[in-house]
């Protein structure tokens, strides 16, 4: 019942439904595009850990990270209905890459004098790395603080740049929001894990077989395991630990590339553990919301590989 309806995400980007809080003025998330998984030996700096004080294996993803960019301060009331948009602030200059996106506006849009709290409009700069894609996703990111420190870190960062240093820090845990690889048309066992039926059913095998009281409404239910549209659903994971935030593409590109990626370009960033989706898929990171007290230090990396991902 956790991911129901089991239907395909409406867009090719995660959507953000709740953010966390924070103290400072600064943005609650970011995003990257997936490059691909290598592994690395880290020094086990955990004091309760059996393996404390020795090198271990870390599997790795790697997100390219260039600079999003703020494209529009937008005021939020809260209502009796959900929150409505009262007004927004378009930035003087966007790159023209947003008209792939959406349709300019004309107008510039003024500040609002009776608002509760503040998001930045940003999107992706994907001209900076090397996926051959200009069409930029546009989402919105939170800001931490009071209204009066949203609203004034937001005119400071109006049309301007932002990057992944200035969100997270190494040995952070943070949310990894993402939608999983698309795999088609798959039957009620792909789809669902049913067990198989006996050999001597008396239609099929595969299927959920008698629907039994969940048709005795003259229609099937839709808790019946069906066969349907498979993947691309929005997935989260918590409390993965950032390993490095690093500047140098040269340390982590491997010979010959990612696979179906090529070379990272920009700031990236090293994830423990795989996350979901395919390469050159946008990722969509956030402050942990279900944080937990753990060691929250760099881990210390002895060796990176980079040897190539072909296979050969």
């Amino acid at each position: 019942m956790q991911f129901w309806p089991r239907v395909r995400s409406r867009q090719s980007y995660p959507r953000i439904r709740n953010w966390p809080s924070a103290k400072e003025a600064k943005p609650l998330g970011f995003a990257g595009y997936k490059a691909g998984m290598t592994h690395a030996l880290i020094n086990d700096a955990n004091p309760n850990s059996l393996t404390k004080g020795t090198e271990i294996f870390y599997p790795l993803t790697v997100i390219e990270c260039p600079p999003i960019k703020t494209a529009s301060i937008r005021f939020y009331k809260k209502t009796q209905n959900g929150l409505r948009l009262v007004s927004e602030i378009i930035a003087d200059s966007l790159d023209k890459e947003t008209e792939r996106k959406i349709t300019l506006p004309k107008k510039k849009g003024k500040e609002a004098a009776d608002f509760d709290f503040v998001r930045l409009s940003c999107h992706t700069q994907p001209k900076l790395t090397g996926i051959g894609k200009k069409k930029p996703e546009i989402f919105e990111i939170a800001i931490g603080g009071n209204k009066e420190q949203q609203l004034a870190y937001a005119k400071e960062k109006l049309g301007k740049d932002i990057s992944i240093g200035e969100v997270f820090r190494e040995g952070q845990r943070l949310d990894a929001h993402s939608l999983t690889r698309e795999k088609g048309f798959q039957g009620p066992m792909r789809r669902f894990g049913i067990q198989l039926r006996h050999h001597k059913s008396e239609k099929s095998r595969r299927n959920p077989g008698s629907l039994g009281p969940w048709k005795a409404q003259g229609h099937v239910m839709w808790r019946v395991a069906h066969a349907g549209k498979t993947g691309k659903h929005l997935r989260t994971e918590y409390n993965k630990i950032i390993v490095k935030i690093g500047e140098k593409s040269d340390e982590i590109n491997p010979k010959g590339g990612f696979l179906h990626y090529g070379l990272v370009k920009n700031h990236y960033l090293l994830v423990k553990g795989s996350i979901s989706g395919p390469q050159k898929r946008l990722i969509r990171f956030t402050e942990s919301i279900r944080a937990k007290k753990m060691i929250s230090e760099a881990p210390q990396i002895a060796y990176v590989s980079i040897e190539s991902k072909q296979g050969r």
